[in-house]
């Protein structure tokens, strides 16, 4: 019976690891992806000479770097 909540105790225990595992890999490709957002907008504002927005979004960059 022991040995039976051991299995199961460690198999919640990697359930668990991969569950925070899975989120990790998940949040930095997200975070990858609004970051080559942001860069190509940067890269816009640069074009457009838009400063107020140049400056909102590097802000936005840093914030998330």
């Amino acid at each position: 019976m022991e040995n039976n909540l051991l299995s199961v105790s460690k198999q919640s225990e990697v359930e668990v690891l991969d569950s925070v595992y899975a989120k990790m890999v998940l949040d930095k490709a997200l975070r990858d992806f609004r970051k080559e957002q942001i860069q190509k907008e940067i890269d816009q504002s640069l074009q457009d000479r838009n400063k107020e927005e140049f400056l909102r979004l590097t802000a936005e960059l840093k914030d998330i770097s």
